[in-house]
């Protein structure tokens, strides 16, 4: 172990609370953070001393606020995001509990902080909770679109989400119902005020892709066909934006996170910030789904928190949130990016943000 002195920094240097740093460091001697500072400060305090970089960012553990971990078996795959949606169907009989440890064990291979994860699958909920030694929140996944089928999907699911709750430990239990076109309204409402009710965190997949919105706004485009492929139930479109839809049923609060958001306007993000929802992007699943650019600017103009995932394998490269901002490195102002990548999953998940202070163990700081 060096006892002598170094002086780490990065592009940003993050240590969980304040503002991220363009020109901080951190003091090290003997594995241990010895000063935390700006880097002139830290130099005068330790003359002598040489100063490290490492890379672009010194932060806290990150946190990977969305992903499938059943689909951690799915073949990648680029292209519009309807024929993703059958290409998941297509290869379904990859998802499970193994896919899953497989997903987790990528996860403490990354060393993480924490993880919020999609859960399709009872027996991988049941795993989770049993197995998972890293903190987070796995939210069971609720599909539904029929409105006349709502009461039955719910009186089912309550008593399951009920005794599941009493079973968290380190993974907390959360409810996903799932999109704007996979959802009744009827069900929405239930699962959201059943949420309030007993203290579940929600995440939905909103204003994701292009053809979503059209569906929403006029029933038009690519999923029309695919619900009538599946047999499902095509609605009268509300005719208005998908956020907006979900502000009118009532659904949106501090409670309630929304995935992807990347199709909305000014409107939408401005009652995204009044209704205190938070937001989780996952930029390079976004650009591999032909779904758009996440309008970083505007949730930054609102003031609303913003968190980073990389949605399934299906879809990402890997589950490495760090190189989901790395792709935006030069695109995005990098103290944001590194605060999401950190503070705000860590919010997003209903956790304690790690801070890096004086004695802090050197295993608690991740270089990218």
């Amino acid at each position: 172990m060096r006892l002598e002195p170094e002086i780490w920094t990065a592009e940003v240097v993050y240590l969980g609370f304040g503002t991220p740093m363009l020109r901080g460091g951190l003091a090290v001697v003997g594995g241990h953070v010895a000063m935390t500072g700006g880097l002139e400060e830290l130099q005068h305090a330790y003359p002598g001393a040489p100063v490290v970089h490492k890379g672009r960012a010194l932060t806290p553990p990150v946190v990977n606020a969305h992903t499938h971990l059943d689909l951690s078996r799915l073949p990648y795959f680029e292209g519009p995001y309807v024929e993703f949606i059958r290409h998941v169907i297509a290869n379904g009989a990859g998802r499970g509990v193994e896919a899953a440890r497989q997903g987790l064990e990528e996860l403490r291979a990354l060393a993480v902080g924490a993880f919020g994860d999609i859960v399709a699958r009872d027996a991988v909920m049941d795993w989770l909770l049993e197995h998972s030694d890293l903190p987070g929140v796995a939210y069971r996944e609720v599909i539904g679109p029929d409105p006349g089928k709502a009461q039955d999907v719910f009186a089912a699911l309550k008593p399951q989400f009920l005794a599941w709750k009493k079973r968290e430990g380190r993974v907390k239990v959360g409810i996903s119902p799932h999109a704007t076109h996979t959802v009744s309204a009827p069900l929405f409402k239930l699962l959201v005020e059943f949420a309030a009710l007993e203290g579940f965190p929600v995440q939905i997949h909103v204003a994701e892709s292009p053809e979503e919105s059209r569906y929403v706004r006029r029933a038009e485009g690519g999923f029309v066909e695919f619900m009538r492929q599946m047999k499902l139930p095509v609605w009268n479109p509300p005719g208005v934006s998908p956020v907006q839809y979900l502000a009118d049923l009532g659904l949106l609060g501090p409670g309630v996170t929304l995935v992807h958001a990347v199709q909305v306007d000014e409107a939408d993000v401005r009652v995204i910030a009044q209704a205190g929802c938070r937001v989780v992007s996952c930029p390079r699943s976004n650009r591999g789904l032909e779904c758009g650019e996440f309008p970083w600017a505007l949730y930054l103009k609102h003031g609303v928190e913003v968190a980073l995932g990389t949605d399934s394998r299906g879809s990402s490269p890997d589950l490495d949130v760090r190189n989901e901002a790395l792709h935006l490195w030069g695109k995005a102002d990098p103290r944001v990016l590194v605060r999401s990548a950190t503070r705000g999953g860590y919010r997003v998940l209903g956790l304690q943000t790690p801070r890096i202070t004086r004695g802090s163990a050197l295993s608690q700081v991740q270089s990218w």
